[in-house]
Parts: C-alpha cells; structure tokens; sequence
C-alpha cells in the first residue's frame, strides 16, 4: 500500500503560503482548509486565494471543504485546477451527484466525515469516491489532539475498501505526528494529513520523509 503524506497548511505561514509550499518538496500533496465560519466555528482562506496559490505551484493541491451549501461551492475549487476536492458529507445535500460533478471537471472526488458520523451508511456509494477523509479532530481549528476513537472507523472504512476493490485512497486528518501516525496506518489509512507536526518542526520536508516512514514500517509489521 502507498503511503502518502498531504501536509496542512494551516499551520503554515499564511502571508507567504508559495515559500511554505516550496519547503516540502517530498510532500504527496498539500492540504489546503477552507473554512467559512458556518460549517465549522472558523474562517480560513477562499477561492481566490486558492486560485493564487494554483497558479504558482505545480503541487498536487488537496482541498479540503469545511463551508456550508457545498454542493453549490465545490465544483469551484475542481475548475479552477485543484486536484482532489474533499466534502463534508454532512454539508452536502447531494453528495452522490457532488460527487460526480467534480470527476467530472477532472478533480479526485472525496468525502470527510466527522468524528461522530459512521461510515456504513455510504458503503454503496464508495464507487463514486476517490478518496475517503475520516477527521480525527473535530473539525475547525489545527493542533487539537488526536481522538483515538476514531481507529476503529479506520479499521471498517479499509474493510469497506476493500471489499469493494479499486483505488480508493483512506485519509485521515486531525492529531497526526509521529506519536500516532503508526496507529493510523496499522488501522488501514494510507494518505495523511500532518500540519503542526510538520510545520513546527525545525525542517519540515525532514519531518514528512520521517511520517511516510514510520507509516511504511507501521504496515510491514
């Protein structure tokens, strides 16, 4: 299994978020929260500033939805370049249609669930994902601590995958570091979202190289 590591970038320096960017090279992706003080109790960046940051790097952009009326502002995000576009199931009033809006603009499509929302109630609609997104925090502000009642989630979400078969990418987001990505790998994640972790450290591209790591050796136990 590929194990890929999508550093937040909330955490980041956001009055030089192109310089950020740059210091993460062996980065997968990055992660990028947008939030509209609705959804969540946040307000982050927008469209525009994601349209920015689009035209000035050539990263794989991971965005990241936590706004309200989503499947009116999603396809947005998948037209102006980025390449997977994650909803909140929980926001959308049409995910399944969402869903295949956003393929069909050429974004990966992907579904978040927070903490509290099972994931059993969309097995069948797994077909029309590229990605699944399972919070490990509430969602809303970077730094919160780790909910490990969250693992068991992981584990039936990568039965589910399986079962299903196909490339469906497992991320998790919220807590991540190197004291739990191991158990976030061991559960069945494949794709992981670290921002504090990373950008708090003293060389953040250092510390991405360190988490893939420890997520390969937690597997090949």
């Amino acid at each position: 299994m590929t194990m890929r590591i999508t550093p937040s970038i909330l955490n980041a320096d956001l009055a030089n978020l192109t310089g950020e960017i740059a210091r993460i090279p062996s980065a997968d992706g990055v992660h990028i929260d947008v939030m509209d003080n609705r959804f969540v109790p946040n307000l982050t960046l927008g469209l525009p500033v994601v349209e920015c940051i689009r035209a000035r790097t050539t990263a794989f952009l991971d965005i990241h939805l936590m706004i309200a009326e989503v499947d009116r502002w999603a396809p947005a995000f998948a037209d102006a370049g980025c390449e997977s576009v994650t909803f909140h199931v929980e926001a959308s009033g049409a995910p399944i249609k969402l869903a295949r809006e956003l393929r069909s603009l050429g974004a990966r499509a992907s579904m978040a669930l927070r903490p509290a929302t099972p994931i059993e109630p969309y097995a069948d609609m797994l077909g029309e994902l590229d990605m699944v997104l399972l919070m490990t925090v509430e969602p809303g502000f970077g730094g919160q601590k780790f909910l490990d009642l969250v693992l068991p989630k992981i584990r039936r979400t990568r039965e589910l995958i399986d079962a299903r078969g196909g490339e469906l990418w497992l991320q998790v987001d919220g807590g991540v570091s190197v004291e739990t990505i191991e158990r976030c790998a061991e559960a069945g994640a494949d794709t992981f979202v670290a921002g504090s972790a990373v950008y708090s450290a003293e060389n953040p591209d250092a510390m991405v190289i360190a988490l893939r790591e420890q997520a390969i050796a937690a597997c090949a136990h």
